[in-house]
Formats: structure tokens, sequence, C-alpha cells
């Protein structure tokens, strides 16, 4: 039995991910003042090295908190109450974005996809003829509930040419699969910590084009940590006090990703989903997702044979090689079992899981 308490675990879900001893050392660093000179040199030096992963010329912020905090952030500053939100769901975590405009009681328009499927452009450009008033537009570039790559850089095509402020979770795919901000005509982009940049939980990222700040000035919002004024007054400072010793880790975070370079990681978990892809098909298993032209590059979703528990191999793999392996969401729980594939993950690992799971699977169809 594996001691869940002692670290003997290999993470291979869709996060939290490994956290590279380099980043756990340079977390324990003696605390600074957070107003002080030395800390806000270096937390502004950190905001100029994430827009080169951004791919962005747009401000960048830091906020505390989980990816979530970053949408809540993007919505809850453009839109107001009974403006509308084109959410456009294909999965559990698109469906937090519809959730998110409720609760500011903005009126969300749901177009929604199947589950497995890519989110069509040609859908989107239909629902702008049907409500040219659109405010806003959600999507997720990454669906980790599915498994699938969301055409970003196309509806971004389409959303630019409207009033509207177009608003990404790229949370589980920035610095690890290829991501273009300004390219893409993304105007505020919501990314995280625990996933790709291989650090613990704890800080969003967010990223807010001059065309979103029209809308942000214009609108009333009624959040307050999260309100992006209070952000863009002091750049030289967090608004509110920032979790230092996660901002040491996420400068070595980028090291990291410096060294080895950004285009060689997204080349890096691209071969790793390959990898998992073949290999799975190889026992027998199917992929979810549509097609593999719009497979995720940091997770894999892999339908489960009939007649075997998804939970029973989560448990299996788990109890006994160590290995953590996340189930399928919402209706999908019983269905499939997703493999991550993010961050410093190398092929010793992704090998090392596929082994495991092929051992699970064999003693499971007894």
């Amino acid at each position: 039995m594996v001691n869940h308490m002692t670290g003997e675990l290999l993470l291979m879900i869709p996060g939290p991910t490994i956290v590279p001893s380099r980043v756990v050392r340079a977390m324990s660093a003696p605390i600074l003042p957070h107003r002080g000179k030395v800390f806000s040199e270096m937390y502004m030096q950190q905001i100029e090295r994430l827009k080169k992963v951004f791919r962005t010329s747009n401000d960048v912020f830091i906020l505390c908190g989980s990816g979530t905090a970053a949408m809540e952030a993007g919505l809850a500053n453009v839109v107001g109450e009974g403006e509308k939100v084109l959410c456009l769901v294909n999965g559990k975590f698109s469906e937090r974005f519809k959730e998110i405009a409720d609760n500011f009681r903005a009126k969300a328009i749901v177009l929604e996809f199947e589950w497995g499927k890519a989110i069509d452009p040609i859908k989107v450009r239909e629902a702008f003829l049907e409500h040219p008033d659109i405010k806003a537009v959600t999507m997720v570039f990454n669906e980790t509930s599915t498994g699938v790559r969301n055409p970003v850089k196309e509806i971004g095509e389409i959303v630019k040419n409207t009033n509207a402020i177009f608003i990404v979770d790229t949370i589980s795919a920035l610095a690890g699969d290829e991501f273009d901000t300004d390219g893409w005509n993304v105007d505020i982009c919501a990314a995280g910590s625990q996933k790709c940049f291989a650090m613990p939980p704890g800080l969003a990222f967010i990223s807010v084009s001059k065309k979103a700040w029209k809308a942000i000035d214009s609108t009333d919002s009624i959040t307050y940590y999260l309100n992006l004024k209070q952000y863009k007054d002091d750049k030289a400072h967090a608004p509110y006090t920032p979790p230092v010793s996660l901002i040491y880790g996420l400068k070595e975070s980028l090291d990291i990703i410096e060294e080895e370079g950004l285009e060689k990681r997204n080349e890096r978990h691209r071969r790793l989903a390959t990898i998992v892809r073949k290999e799975a098909k190889s026992m027998g298993l199917e992929i979810f997702p549509a097609s593999e032209e719009v497979c995720s590059a940091t997770v894999t979703a892999l339908k489960v044979p009939d007649g075997i528990d998804p939970a029973a191999i989560r448990k299996t793999m788990l109890d006994t090689y160590g290995i953590v392996i996340a189930g399928g969401q919402a209706h999908l729980k019983k269905s499939i079992i997703r493999i991550g594939h993010m961050g410093i993950v190398g092929e010793k690992e992704i090998y090392a899981t596929l082994e495991c799971l092929k051992k699970t699977l064999d003693a499971l169809r007894k």
C-alpha cells in the first residue's frame, strides 16, 4: 500500500501536476516584505516573463487563487447584469463559465456541443447573427474533462470583428501547447500555476487587451478582490498581499521553461500525447474525443471497456502501483479515464503509467 502522505505517488492527472524539486526549494526561501523594492522588482520581472509565455503585449496580472479566479475575473469585470454572454460549452469546465455568468446575473446564451467534439466556428458565427449585442464570448481552449482541444484561433477571427470581448480559459494548456494570445485575438486569457507550469496550486494568471479594458472601464463591476482596475492602478505591486513563496516558485518555473524552450516544451507535450494514444489503442482502448485531430496535447481521455468500472481501474493503479489517474466527470464518470501528461512529465513516467495500466486492465478482465 502506498503512503499517500509521503509523496510516493506518481501524479498522472490533469493537475495538480508533479512539482520539480527546484521549485520546491525556491519556495523555501525567507519571506521578503511584499511592498519592498526587492520583491516588487522580482514580481514585475515575472509578469514580463509571463507575457512571453502568453505571447502577448497586453497587460498581465497575477491573482491569488486557482485558475477559476482568473475565469471569474475575466467575466466579472466585463459584463453587467442582463448583458449577453455567449458561452461555448463542450465539457465540464466550459460549463463553469456559464455558472459564473449566472452568478453575476448576466444573460448566458449557451451554445452546446457534444462532449468529445470540438466547438464549431460556423455555429458561433450564426449565434452572432441572432444576437449582435453579445457582450462577451467564453470558451475553454483545452477541455480537460473530455481531452478535446478547441479552435481558439478560428473563433478569435470571428469575435475580433465584433464588439464582444473574447475570454478564453487556457488553464490546462498554457506552457504546454501552442497558444498565441495576440495572434489569435484573445482579449482576456486565463491560466493557472498547477498545470503545465508545474507549480503548486495557488496562482492564477490573466492577460487583458486594450479592447477588453474599454469594456472593463465602462462596466460597473460588483467584484472587489478580483477587480482588475485595482491591479492596473498600481502595476508595481499586487493590490492585496500576494503569496510571496509562490512567486518565488513562479520565478523558478519560468527559469525551467526558458531553459527547455517554449516551443520544445510544447513539442514534448504533443509527443507524449501521441505516445499515450498509440499505446492505449494497442491495449484495445478507444480515445474519447471524436478524432485525433481534436485531441488535447496535455491530457488524454480514454473509453473504458465494457464490463470494467473506471473506479476499479483508478483504485488498482493507486493501491498497487502508486499512480494516480483521473476519472470522468458528470455523465462520463462511469465511461472514461483520463491520463494527464503535462508539466515536467517525460517518457519515463508515461511508459511506466501505460505499463501499469495494461497490467491493471489484464487483471480486471480476468
